[in-house]
């Protein structure tokens, strides 16, 4: 790629982006719009294999078809000089895994505001009928002003092709960020990607992955069959619920994940505004009691915080309600005035002798 400067007499290649397995992702120009874009170009080995090649036009395809913020727009999907090549939107900014190096880990309000935005992403793919199959961070651009953004659908799949019986050899994905369904070569479904994100979420909140190995035989066997550490051991400013959110998106199972990256995100919302909307009180009692929920004695644990809702403003005791008390008299009236007419009556219709 190195004497290859303009692709199609149209896009003029500046500095390199970054670079993957199969690719490398370069800053051009665009010279007939006139604008900044990003491209990225198979490399040279991978050019003449034809299952490589077909795997980039799905990834061109699948992409295409898919139009939200919080998804990178691709423009066109071309070939020249011996090189595929998509053309996509050029996102300034940097991808999360390398803010993940940066700073170690996010805070909670951090941590929520871009996993709804990648949910949001995520869930229109879902929507449209794609599993993304390898969500990871470093898949995920984030812009100065904040706006998350999901890359590289290379690996997608269709949901209408993909055979719930299916068995495969070869697993595609990242595997410190796939799910044990993955790992395991089984078919995925929009819960193998809320899977990747529940990864990514664990690792914005704690700083460190949820299973670390040194091969991706045993990355593979963790993901399948060993718990991840509670977040809270990790890092305890973590609010109990968001930690029971987590755990549950880790779930071996993909029936007991949320089944959807809508759902996850609809979940974070409703975490993010009840937090908002509690205020924090000694518990009043310092220890659970044996009989009470999970989810309850976890709210009870002792010198944690129970948060509960702000109670309504009570009405003023000495308030008087004037319209009741004009009721009242007006029936105390009407009432008194029958009895001088009934007397009446009565006399007419015997009169004393």
């Amino acid at each position: 790629m190195a004497d290859v400067t303009l692709l199609n007499e149209r896009y003029r290649l500046e500095e390199p982006l970054g670079s993957g397995g199969m690719a490398v992702v370069h800053r051009a120009r665009d010279l007939m719009l006139e604008r900044d874009v990003a491209i990225k170009v198979l490399r040279e080995d991978f050019s003449q294999n034809p299952d490589f090649r077909e795997r980039f036009r799905q990834e061109a395809r699948a992409a295409a078809n898919l139009t939200h913020p919080n998804i990178v727009t691709v423009h066109d999907f071309g070939f020249d000089e011996e090189h595929l090549f998509i053309v996509m939107e050029y996102v300034p900014g940097t991808d999360l895994k390398t803010f993940l190096k940066r700073r170690g880990r996010f805070s909670v309000d951090e941590t929520i505001s871009l996993l709804v935005q990648a949910c949001a992403g995520v869930g229109y793919a879902h929507r449209a009928g794609l599993v993304h199959c390898d969500i990871k961070p470093q898949n995920m651009l984030i812009t100065p002003d904040q706006r998350l953004k999901v890359v590289d659908f290379g690996i997608a799949r269709a949901l209408a092709t993909i055979n719930p019986e299916e068995k495969s050899e070869i697993v595609w994905g990242s595997p410190q960020y796939f799910s044990p369904e993955q790992a395991a070569g089984e078919a995925p479904s929009p819960a193998s990607d809320v899977y990747s994100l529940g990864v990514i979420m664990y690792e914005m909140l704690t700083g460190q992955l949820p299973f670390s190995a040194d091969n991706t035989k045993e990355l593979a066997r963790m993901h399948r069959q060993v718990m991840a550490r509670a977040p809270r051991e990790v890092n305890s400013s973590i609010p109990p619920p968001l930690e029971q959110i987590a755990l549950k998106i880790l779930s071996k199972e993909p029936s007991a994940r949320y089944r959807t990256a809508d759902q996850l995100g609809r979940v974070l919302i409703t975490f993010s505004q009840q937090s908002s909307a509690v205020t924090t009180v000694t518990p009043p009692h310092p220890f659970p009691s044996p009989e009470a929920p999970d989810h309850v004695q976890a709210a009870r644990v002792p010198s944690e915080p129970v948060r509960v809702r702000p109670l309504a403003p009570q009405e003023n005791p000495l308030d008087i309600d004037w319209i009741t008390i004009a009721l009242g008299l007006l029936a105390l009236i009407a009432v008194g005035g029958l009895v001088p007419f009934c007397l009446w009556v009565y006399f007419v219709y015997n009169p004393p002798t």
